[in-house]
This record gives structure tokens, C-alpha cells and sequence, in this order.
């Protein structure tokens, strides 16, 4: 009974996965730094008991906002997402997708980088998170 009940418990959570929107679906890019414009970069910190540390620079390359991840390391988790965020938690943000270290996340032209200063990643399967950097 009690393999079943368990059993039932694993199948809601694979199920009930948040499919991702239009921009939180990841796109491997690769972007010529010579014609970008730094436009903002921060520092991770990470949360009590998660190891890992890198940086966040937000480029503007032709007219579209890229933010990529430069020399980070983070300690593995399920499911960890980069946001961008009004405040150093989940609770206004934008989704841009996936952590990937090959990712390079393009920034929606609705985001207005003055209000949404901090980029987190965040375990959203588990709600927690890991890493927070406030963009200057």
C-alpha cells in the first residue's frame, strides 16, 4: 500500500511539471562580444548551504538584450532556472529558461532592466533557491 501511495506521489510531480512558455525555452546562441555593449553585470552569492560562485553580464548585441553566465560554477540541483527578478526572491520575475552553461538568454524588450536588477537561479521544482546577483 505504501509503494503504491509513494508510487501515485512520483507521478503527480513528473506530471504536473510546468511546461515552459515562449521565453523560458532555451536556445543555444553564439554572440560576437566585439560589436556587444555591456549594458549591466553582477556577482553571484550564493544561499545557505548551496556552493557555487560566477558572474552575469547583460550585452546589448543588434538591437536584442543577452544575459550570459561568465565563469560560474553551481552546485548541481533539479530543475534550476535563470530568472530575472524585481527583488533577491522568486517573487516577480521573468522565466528566461534553463541552466545551461552553453546558454546564452535573450532578454524579452518588455523587461525593463531597471526594475527587474537581479538575476537568480532557482530550484523551481523544489522551490528554492540558489544564487542571486544584483546587476549594477
Amino acid at each position: 500500500m505504501k509503494k503504491i501511495l509513494a508510487l501515485q506521489i512520483l507521478l503527480f510531480v513528473i506530471i504536473s511539471c510546468e511546461k515552459e512558455g515562449e521565453f523560458a525555452q532555451t536556445n543555444n546562441q553564439t554572440i560576437n562580444l566585439n560589436s556587444a555593449v555591456l549594458l549591466k553585470t553582477g556577482q553571484f552569492t550564493t544561499t545557505s548551504g548551496i556552493s557555487g560562485s560566477g558572474n552575469v553580464n547583460i550585452y546589448s548585441v543588434n538591437n536584442q538584450r543577452k544575459l550570459i553566465l561568465e565563469n560560474y560554477t553551481i552546485e548541481n540541483g533539479p530543475d534550476l532556472k535563470v530568472y530575472l527578478s524585481t527583488t533577491d526572491a522568486p517573487n516577480t520575475f521573468v522565466n528566461l529558461g534553463n541552466l545551461d552553461v552553453e546558454t546564452v538568454y535573450t532578454i524579452p524588450n518588455s523587461v525593463d532592466l531597471n526594475v527587474y536588477k537581479y538575476v537568480l537561479i532557482h530550484c523551481q521544482q523544489f522551490n528554492h533557491l540558489y544564487a542571486i546577483a544584483l546587476l549594477n
